[in-house]
């Protein structure tokens, strides 16, 4: 399994956008991230600027999104419809993708559980549930 670090990811995420706007060839997940990425003109200006953005912290606490967690997130949530899993995640994606009339807005309401999930495990000290983001989605 990958487990990029978060200067990785972040150059990952520098470097796709670098090469959509440039019009260069890009790997599959290349264009699945730039699609995401082109979902998001608010965080164009950002990834167009690494050096001033590479290392910058977002604290919650003071209202910040972190835009990078922000995509990669989406990136999970695409990921976890595509194969499937956890077991019933295609069908709460299809549920709130109708009930929001979007398919965006949907991933958003998921990620919002999926922040969730990740933040109980870090705080328990345990490997994510997916109970819990399931059922966190039952109620969405």
């Amino acid at each position: 399994m990958f487990n990029p670090t978060r200067d990785q990811a972040r150059n990952f995420l520098f470097e796709t956008w670098r090469k959509r706007t440039a019009g260069e060839l890009l790997t599959p997940l290349e264009d699945l991230v730039a699609q995401l990425i082109e979902k998001h003109p608010e965080y164009h200006a950002l990834l167009e600027a690494p050096e001033k953005h590479q290392g910058r912290d977002y604290a919650p606490e003071y209202g910040d999104t972190n835009p990078f967690l922000h995509l990669m997130m989406h990136l999970t949530i695409e990921e976890q419809i595509s194969i499937g899993q956890p077991h019933g995640i295609r069908e709460h994606f299809r549920r709130l993708s109708e009930h929001f009339q979007s398919e965006h807005d949907a991933q958003h309401r998921m990620m919002e559980c999926l922040g969730e999930m990740l933040w109980q495990a870090q705080r328990n000290g345990s490997a994510p549930d997916a109970a819990v983001y399931l059922a966190c989605l039952e109620k969405q």
